[in-house]
């Protein structure tokens, strides 16, 4: 996405939140089909209500045990058939690069909305819609994401995102087992930005515009143990809070867990909650302008696949073995298509 679509998109958010009615009947007829292999409260219901609010119909599952995946069906048999119902597919799955495979067997735009550790698109539309409403610009600012960097999905997306706007310092908050992977890392150096490694807030929460608070995610840990050597390691409590500037902003993706104080809640730094609501919005924006794109019917991507040429056990990948290889080169690297994951 470009930053002028970025705008366009931006622009059409706030005028469906100053005047929803206006837009209740833009996917009326339009059919949305949700994917999601793995839990999700607000972004499914933020999806769902998006396309409700246009006037759409929403169908899907929330479980992939009650669909035809518990009997072993593929992902590209699955998006053949369900595309075929449907204007726009959503999908969430835990396996990363699954949206970007999915994409290859649709004829129907695909929104990935969370493919494992790696990407979170439509978290950093409502993230910069959030940012842009508060501090009027998404340049020239000092943002901290904090917790669990290696697996957050949302900060690798938000950190693409950021990087693209000039003038914008990043500070990466975690233990060293928590850091960023080094495909973000790299992204920043090729864009020329300014960041820093730290581990405590309390040596960076003074300097900092936009906090980005993150959990730390027991289901991306191997084991239980990995995961209670992590948690609780980053708390946000009014202490450390009087420590930021007045007009710091404290952002989360929530779901939160123990990484925010509940007395917290109540200051009004805090916007998580109305950055939630601008999921919404953010999404209804996106969702019309999607709906409105002409059904292409771009035949299916065939190839022949080439086991093991990514490294990274949890891309896609490895686990659709019919998936065709798939390579790009960052800053001269070869990296997966799918996952991001260097080429070794």
């Amino acid at each position: 996405m470009s930053l002028d679509e970025w705008e366009e998109l931006y622009r059409l958010a706030l005028r469906i939140k100053k005047s929803p009615a206006e837009f209740r009947d833009v996917c009326r007829g339009r059919i949305m089909a949700t994917l999601f292999y793995e839990p999700s409260t607000r972004t499914q219901m933020s999806f769902q209500a998006a396309m409700m609010r246009l006037g759409g119909k929403v169908i899907g599952f929330s479980d992939p045990n009650a669909s035809s995946v518990s009997k072993g069906e593929t992902l590209r048999d699955t998006v053949r058939i369900v595309t075929g119902y449907s204007d726009i597919l959503v999908i969430r799955n835990p396996i990363e690069g699954a949206a970007y495979a999915s994409a290859l067997y649709s004829h129907v735009p695909v929104i990935n909305a969370g493919d494992g550790g790696h990407l979170h698109p439509t978290q950093t539309l409502t993230d910069l819609m959030t940012i842009r409403e508060l501090k009027g610009s998404c340049e020239g600012l000092t943002v901290g994401c904090c917790g669990d960097l290696f697996n957050g999905r949302t900060v690798h997306s938000l950190l693409r995102a950021m990087s693209r706007f000039s003038g914008n310092k990043f500070v990466l908050i975690s233990t060293p087992e928590l850091k960023l992977p080094s495909y973000v890392t790299d992204e920043l150096k090729a864009a020329g930005c300014e960041f820093c490694e730290v581990q405590t807030l309390e040596e960076c929460i003074s300097e900092l515009d936009i906090l980005y608070m993150t959990r730390i995610q027991r289901e991306r840990f191997k084991t239980l143990e990995d995961y209670n050597r992590q948690a609780g390691v980053y708390r946000l409590t009014a202490d450390k809070m009087a420590l930021a500037k007045p007009d710091m902003a404290v952002l989360h993706p929530l779901p939160k867990v123990d990484e925010i104080s509940y007395d917290v809640d109540d200051d009004p730094r805090t916007q998580y909650f109305e950055q939630a609501e601008n999921g919404m919005f953010i999404r209804m924006a996106l969702i019309s302008q999607l709906c409105g794109a002409e059904r292409t019917g771009r035949p299916p991507v065939y190839g022949a696949p080439e086991a093991g040429y990514c490294k990274n056990p949890r891309c896609i990948s490895n686990h659709e073995k019919y998936l065709p290889k798939r390579v790009k080169v960052v800053g001269g690297e070869e990296r997966c298509q799918y996952c991001d994951s260097p080429i070794t």
